[in-house]
């Protein structure tokens, strides 16, 4: 019997129900985890008011799922979505098919927790890992899990993050910089409008600011070989296509239904694949 004065402890339906109540729509996983992943019963409670209440699931346990393993994520830090692992893939795809030296350079750019980076590290075993962001709470997250496969973090803005011995040596780039057009900020989710940093989702007016910057600086980072991968939507997949062609890299774009991801390439070289 709890003592006189304290609650019972919350049993497992009785926070699916809080979590259904609150219209998370995967209650019972996220039941599982919060009932896993507390040190105690009085942690438990304040997890799951907090999660009731709206605040993410991954800031409230410390990490996210992605690409199969558990990824560091601070709160405000950007919380990697499973639509990102088109990026992983494609960027494994091409550093397996590349005929490059060792080791095989890659940049996570606009890095945010670094989860690309450790995905991409983790799956081309070998790779030179650098990984940079302008949030310094982002970098902490990007060191603790790019540091995990042996990765590089800097803080800055884009390129001035880089160390100059990087350019033309990357092969492949990738970058999931913020493409949310900005007026459309006020329509996501709560949980990304109001606990997300906003440096993390604002794309400008039409959501394309970044991709502008980084196709305008790309060449003079990648290899002669190289290639540029970025996040973008199926809606503005053709507008980020015509700002890297314009770079002057063959282009090409990647969706995936079943991730709902898309992806737009630019490769640099003749013949570059």
């Amino acid at each position: 019997m709890p003592a006189s004065g304290t609650s019972a402890p919350l049993t497992l339906a009785a926070i699916v129900s809080a979590l259904r109540a609150a219209g998370c729509v995967f209650a019972e996983d996220e039941a599982g985890l919060l009932v896993n992943e507390a040190s105690s019963a009085a942690a438990l409670a304040g997890w799951v008011a907090r999660r009731t209440s709206g605040e993410p699931l991954e800031y409230i346990i410390g990490w996210a799922d992605f690409d199969g393993h558990r990824m560091a994520v601070n709160p405000g830090v950007f919380v990697p979505r499973r639509r990102t692992q088109l990026l992983v893939n494609e960027a494994v795809g091409l550093l397996q098919a590349g005929r490059f030296p060792c080791p095989r350079v890659v940049v996570d750019l606009c890095c945010g927790s670094g989860a690309v980076g450790a995905a991409i590290a983790r799956r081309a075993p070998g790779a030179e890992l650098h990984a940079g962001d302008l949030d310094p709470e982002a970098v902490k997250c990007a060191r603790v899990n790019v540091g995990a496969v042996g990765g590089h973090v800097y803080e800055g803005d884009l390129f001035s993050a880089l160390p100059r011995k990087l350019q033309g040596r990357v092969h492949v780039m990738a970058v999931n910089a913020p493409y949310v057009p900005t007026d459309a900020i006020r329509t996501m989710p709560p949980e990304a409008r109001l606990y997300e940093s906003r440096t993390a989702l604002d794309g400008g007016a039409d959501g394309l600011d970044f991709h502008r910057r980084v196709a305008a600086g790309a060449l003079d980072w990648l290899s002669s070989n190289g290639h540029l991968l970025i996040e973008t939507s199926e809606q503005q997949a053709e507008g980020t296509a015509s700002i890297v062609a314009a770079s002057g890299l063959a282009v090409r774009i990647v969706h995936s239904d079943e991730l709902n991801g898309t992806v737009v390439i630019g490769s640099a070289g003749f013949g570059a694949s």
